[in-house]
């Protein structure tokens, strides 16, 4: 509850107007006038001895007979004073108001006039209270609903990566990825490029780009000696990751993000970012078969290492674990479409089928080799920390949202590029080779509606692309990259120097290709 104090603070200073006992009627009427007030005090020096209102003019001026340049105020004037203390509050003024059919209340400390609160005063603080409690019982409403809302949005994007982590991990640990390398055996390296790439390329598109790069890095350091072919192919899988991931909707966390918040659908994404997807590596890859040519010799060899790690696995449940892991994968998008149930579901579904699985081929093994191939060892290998960062990131882009932050920062970047999509999801790309592509692309779906542009619209598909590939850039701008960089030490200025204008010509390549295709 407001006090008196609080309330007079609020008040403007020197608003305590008066007249003195030897003053007309008529000035205290010129005095109300002018500072259109409904009283004045009576004031005999520092002593309140009255308060004149119009009430009294009224009932003991005009009704009586007098007149107001000859009467003055001390015989219209209100006596008996109902006064109120800095301590008290609006309540107390109201219950006096009613009580004692007052209209003004005088403000005392002791002997010292301090102020005048009027019923309007009264009136105006309580309707402001109640406002500012209905205000902050809205706020509140509204800020959780908008956490609960971002909660479970957010919660389908992590159930969805935790799912897919855990089928990968399962696959790696069965050794299930090496029916596909076991079947490298060249050593010519424009050819060993082209493999590793397109091999990095396909799975991404199934897997992820970051659990591609992470099984293809750690694939090269067993199988490349030198340290300067191994970086360069490690640097061409962040390409080539990206660029697979970018038109698959599980080949990326940001593509995933769009497709579970119906940015995008799984035949659209496809269709409308497959061709500038293999543009974005079919052009370094040229451009670096080039320049291989030019500066190697001919007879020169990639030496390969000898794969010597024997396996605990049988090659029947390494295939069995590869094709049951990549048909889950695959699963999810033809379960959200006859479903219509969230892909978490479908994803978490195939954890469930590979789970049991696995139970069923290891039952007669010993109780420690059972346990290194199952779902509970294998979620301890799963990267936690990856999963709360995007907790962390997404729920505060989620704020940023609902604070409005974004809406204001889309009006802008609509003012300064007129819509343009082309110029506004390049310069996301861009920026998202220095800030990571989650928050980005979670800002810009916060920044523009599916009202503004529907599902399907070339400026999410294009998006994908961008936000996708343009982290390739700088090592450090994908999660492909920064796992590899941890894996094969990839060091920063090494790849910025050799590999990062290969990923910008892929880059603008795939734009190109992706305009072409939507207008001609």
């Amino acid at each position: 509850m407001i006090s008196v104090e609080k309330l007079l603070a609020a008040k403007p200073k020197g608003t305590i107007w008066f007249v003195t006992p030897n003053d007309m009627v008529i000035d205290a009427l010129n005095l109300m006038a002018e500072k259109n007030i409904g009283a004045v005090l009576v004031m005999d020096g520092e002593k309140l001895i009255g308060i004149f209102s119009e009430r009294d003019y009224a009932r003991k001026g005009i009704i009586q007979g007098r007149k107001a340049k000859s009467t003055p105020v001390t015989e219209v004037m209100t006596s008996k004073l109902f006064t109120v203390t800095p301590d008290m509050d609006i309540e107390d003024c109201m219950n006096l108001f009613s009580e004692k059919r007052i209209r003004h209340l005088p403000v005392m400390q002791g002997d010292t006039l301090l102020g005048v609160l009027s019923i309007g005063d009264i009136v105006n603080a309580i309707i402001q209270e109640q406002s500012t409690h209905k205000i902050g019982a809205d706020t509140q409403g509204y800020l959780k609903h908008s956490l609960s809302e971002h909660l479970s949005s957010i919660s389908e994007i992590l159930f969805f990566l935790l799912g897919a982590m855990t089928i990968v991990e399962l696959v790696d640990v069965h050794d299930g990825f090496r029916v596909v390398t076991d079947r490298i055996k060249t050593t010519n390296p424009v050819k060993l490029l082209w493999i590793i790439s397109w091999v990095a390329f396909i799975l991404s598109s199934v897997l992820d780009n970051m659990t591609t790069a992470i099984i293809m890095s750690a694939l090269l350091r067993k199988m490349i000696r030198k340290q300067k072919d191994l970086w360069f192919l490690g640097g061409f899988v962040i390409i080539a990751a990206n660029a697979g991931g970018a038109w698959s909707p599980i080949g990326d966390v940001t593509t995933i993000m769009l497709w579970i918040g119906g940015q995008v659908t799984t035949l659209g994404i496809i269709k409308s970012t497959f061709i500038a997807s293999v543009v974005c590596l079919l052009a370094p890859l040229f451009v670096a078969t080039l320049v291989i040519r030019r500066q190697s010799d001919p007879a020169d060899t990639a030496e390969l290492k000898e794969m010597t790690k024997e396996s605990e696995t049988t090659p029947f449940e390494r295939n069995l674990l590869f094709v049951l892991g990549v048909a889950a994968l695959l699963f999810v998008p033809v379960f959200k479409t006859v479903t219509h149930m969230p892909p978490y579901m479908g994803i978490l579904l195939g954890v469930g089928v590979l789970w049991y699985v696995t139970e069923f081929i290891h039952r007669d093994k010993e109780h420690e080799v059972k346990h290194g191939f199952s779902v509970a060892n294998t979620l301890h290998r799963i990267d936690s920390p990856a999963i709360l960062f995007f907790l962390g990131i997404l729920l505060a882009v989620g704020a940023l949202e609902a604070s409005g932050h974004l809406h204001l920062l889309s009006e802008l970047l609509n003012r300064a590029f007129a819509g343009n999509i082309y110029v506004i999801n390049i310069l996301i790309g861009l920026l998202s080779s220095v800030v990571d592509n989650v928050p980005l692309v979670a800002a810009s779906m916060g920044m523009y509606k599916l009202t503004e542009f529907p599902p399907d619209h070339d400026f999410w598909e294009l998006m994908a692309y961008c936000a996708g590939t343009g982290g390739s850039i700088l090592i450090i701008g994908s999660a492909a990259g920064v796992a590899s960089m941890g894996i094969l030490k990839v060091d920063f200025i090494w790849y910025m120097k050799r590999i990062s204008l290969y990923a910008l010509i892929g880059y603008f390549a795939g734009v190109a290709a992706y305009y072409l295709q939507h207008h001609f």
